[in-house]
């Protein structure tokens, strides 16, 4: 296909259909909903695709539904497709297919598929243990079907190809971003009426994410507990999430800390992505001490929000902060909490990360995103 001419890409929205009805969406449902907005406008025409409630054959192809919500498991998906003889392949109207999660599968067009971690195959501990063996097989089989790979960053590369066998040379690094309203400031009114109907005082300490061992919850609110008591007094813990597999840890240390101090606030219903950025706008620090990151994007939505960061400084972090954060070992509950305190107290250190992350955020958005997400279909065009 000319340059010049449209391609016509099918997305994959499995991960986007359920989280409407349920209202939340984890961050390969963020990342989704982002190219189906900006890819028009990086030159491509997009068709939204999910899988079908079962494989019905029609004329020897296994057929695919457009705009139909999610009926199907990835499992078996995976396993039809893997039974199959290689002849078979799925047919769609579109020039490429782009995967968001893990559900590849042989097409009669190419293949792109976007693996946001190997967390599966490196960490499985922290993984739902429901027939992992299983899964994990069948995932590095999806992987290594895709013709062409997209990491969120360099860091992933490595995991990907240890992980899953991936050729290193058909995978291309494209980091995720911001909308480019979130470059600038909500209106405080707006924001104002978003603390107040959630019990928020402005200032407070926030961490945004899905509840499991690897987002490192539970130190978290160790080091909080550990500020001085007149720290705690003025700033809140502000906990966004919902719980996510094996949460009991973090559940339950949040339900003890909470008896111990009326700071701790968890927001587990807030879905609406307006009242999400009013509650970074009210922030006065995020925390970000994950154990093991593909990318990261409430690092980045923090940034955008003008709110100075602390982040990890393991697997992709210290690549996304790019020096914007102050940097911590996240197994180090107490230099979290001494970094927590340094951007209260520090007024130099504060405004130089607040600058330095708006920056940072200026060079993440999901325009950069979707044109260079589009540059990778047409290499295979």
């Amino acid at each position: 296909m000319p340059a010049a001419l449209m391609p016509r890409i099918g997305l994959g929205t499995t991960m986007i259909e359920p989280a409407i009805h349920r209202g939340h969406m984890d961050g390969i449902g963020v990342y989704t909903r982002a190219l189906l907005r900006h890819l028009p406008r990086a030159g491509c025409e997009v068709l939204p695709l999910s899988w079908p409630p079962s494989w019905p054959r029609a004329h020897g192809r296994v057929a695919l539904s457009a705009g139909r919500p999610l009926a199907h498991s990835f499992e078996r998906a995976s396993l039809a497709d893997l039974l199959m003889p290689e002849r078979h392949r799925a047919r769609v109207p579109a020039d490429v297919f782009h995967v968001t999660d893990y559900r590849v599968v042989r097409m009669q067009c190419p293949v792109v598929a976007s693996l946001h971690d190997a967390l599966p195959q490196t960490h499985p501990e922290w993984c739902n243990p429901r027939l992992r063996g299983v899964k994990n097989w069948l995932q590095r089989k999806a992987a290594q079907k895709a013709d062409h790979v997209i990491a969120l960053s360099h860091h992933a590369v490595g995991e990907l190809v240890a992980g899953f066998g991936v050729d290193a040379r058909r995978i291309t690094v494209v980091p995720c971003g911001v909308d480019d309203a979130w470059l600038r400031a909500p209106a405080a009114p707006a924001v104002a009426a978003t603390l107040a109907a959630n019990g928020l005082r402005p200032g407070y300490f926030l961490f945004v994410g899905t509840l499991q061992p690897r987002k490192n919850v539970e130190r978290l609110v160790d080091a909080y507990l550990a500020l001085p008591a007149a720290v705690r007094a003025e700033r809140q813990l502000v906990i966004v999430g919902r719980a996510g597999a094996r949460a009991d840890g973090p559940l339950r240390r949040m339900a003890a800390a909470r008896q111990q101090s009326a700071g701790v606030v968890w927001l587990n219903r807030l879905a609406d992505p307006a009242r999400l950025r009013h509650v970074y706008a009210g922030a006065g620090v995020f925390v970000f001490a994950s154990l093991y990151e593909g990318f990261g994007i409430p690092v980045v939505e923090a940034f955008a929000s003008g709110v100075p960061v602390v982040a990890s400084n393991t697997t992709s972090l210290p690549e996304v902060t790019a020096g914007a954060a102050v940097e911590v070992d996240p197994l180090d509950t107490g230099a979290i909490a001494g970094a927590m305190l340094a951007l209260v107290r520090e007024p130099a250190l504060r405004a130089r990360c607040i600058e330095a992350g708006r920056v940072r955020a200026a060079q993440l958005t999901w325009t950069e995103t979707a044109r260079q997400t589009a540059a990778v279909y047409r290499t295979l065009l």
